[in-house]
């Protein structure tokens, strides 16, 4: 999903979707990030799987 930085306000970032719906999240999760850089966002299906995978491996370990 693709968003672009309009503006800073305080310590917030304002963000607007392909779909013009907008969002306002941390300043500092943009960090390096300038006003009207277009960011992508996307899933990483093999490394969820591989996290979820590790974490399942875990808890049977501890509750078996």
């Amino acid at each position: 999903m693709k968003f672009i930085i309009d503006r800073f306000e305080g310590d917030k970032a304002i963000i607007e979707d392909e779909n013009k719906n907008i969002y306002e999240i941390s300043k500092s999760a943009l960090a390096g990030f300038c006003e009207g850089d277009v960011i992508i966002i996307s899933k990483d299906e093999d490394e969820t799987n591989e996290r979820k995978n590790r974490i399942e491996n875990l808890a049977n370990e501890l509750f078996n």
